[in-house]
């Protein structure tokens, strides 16, 4: 019943609180993350957070990385969770990362969940080299929704036999069976291999060329500023950062609703990021714009938050 379906089910299948008495919470080796996670957990404190390693590109650009030298995985880690390219920031974590990730999460018996929902090979909102990846110990999941077919709620989700058993499970309680429509339209585009060419050749042209008019609007808006953009590397959203900000991310967001734009504020999309010793100012220097609009109201909205950031500063 889609994506977010999905992640409900694993994600409380494989961390929270256990009849053995256990505690398991995912990892997230990098933040931020897809809010969307912050509120599937039945149970308190479900995630692990870390910090990305940020490498500067150049004068307007940067990229988050993993921070390998502060992962580690301790007993209390179910499962490692990776979204590949993020909502919110575009970044697609590296083949090398990915790999890294794989043999960290085996040397230690959990899986690696990877979700795919703008990835490769389907629906490829990818703007960088990337190499699909699976293993017995990786649990894949993606979504026809980026197809541009939200309405069908489809998840899908590749894993070895026992995981697959007890998601199947899990949907029998909660739904008997999912929709037959997007299961059956899914399965005809693999097994022909449209899916394939259909993203390639149409889904992400369109979108490439919509990221590329966005990041030329906001160079023009916010010229004069000190702003960095994440290097978009797929998804449908661009993640700004202004070192310095005078407000929060939420007090822009505000600022920018009250004159009829709409940005998600970066604070939110940091879940289990623990800031109990030392508060990470960039967390809140942050926000997250989606350029998949129609372009008029993209423009609109950059030129706007352009004017309200340069108030500020």
């Amino acid at each position: 019943t889609g994506s977010q379906g999905s992640f409900f089910a694993l994600f409380n299948l494989l961390a929270g609180d256990f009849n053995d008495g256990g505690r398991r919470k995912i990892m997230l080796p990098v933040t931020p993350e897809y809010v969307g996670y912050a509120d599937v957990g039945l149970s308190d404190d479900f995630f692990l957070a870390k910090r990305p390693a940020i490498e500067h590109l150049d004068e307007h650009f940067f990229k988050y990385h993993v921070d390998f030298s502060a992962l580690e995985v301790g007993e209390e880690v179910g499962a490692i969770c990776v979204s590949r390219p993020t909502n919110p920031t575009g970044n697609v974590v590296t083949d090398d990362e990915v790999r890294r990730l794989s043999q960290l999460a085996r040397s230690h018996g959990v899986p690696l969940i990877l979700d795919n929902a703008y990835g490769t090979p389907f629906p490829n909102i990818i703007f960088t080299d990337a190499e699909p990846l699976w293993d017995e110990h990786i649990i894949l999941c993606m979504s026809l929704s980026k197809l541009g077919l939200p309405g069908t709620r489809t998840g899908i989700v590749v894993a070895r036999p026992d995981i697959i058993d007890a998601v199947t499970n899990l949907n029998a309680i909660f739904n008997l069976a999912p929709s037959g429509f997007g299961t059956g339209l899914a399965h005809d585009l693999v097994a022909s291999g449209e899916i394939i060419e259909i993203s390639r050749k149409l889904v992400t042209p369109f979108y490439r060329r919509k990221v590329d008019a966005a990041v030329e609007g906001l160079h023009h808006a916010l010229r004069g500023l000190d702003y960095h953009i994440h290097q978009p590397e797929g998804a449908i959203f661009l993640w700004l950062w202004f070192p310095g900000l005078p407000i929060t991310s939420r007090e822009l967001y505000d600022r920018l609703r009250a004159r009829g734009v709409f940005v998600l504020a970066g604070e939110y999309f940091f879940p289990g990021l623990d800031e109990t010793a030392d508060i990470w100012p960039h967390k809140y220097e942050c926000v997250r714009i989606n350029y998949a609009q129609p372009d008029f109201t993209v423009t609109r909205g950059i030129r706007i938050l352009g004017e309200e950031v340069k108030k500020l500063f």
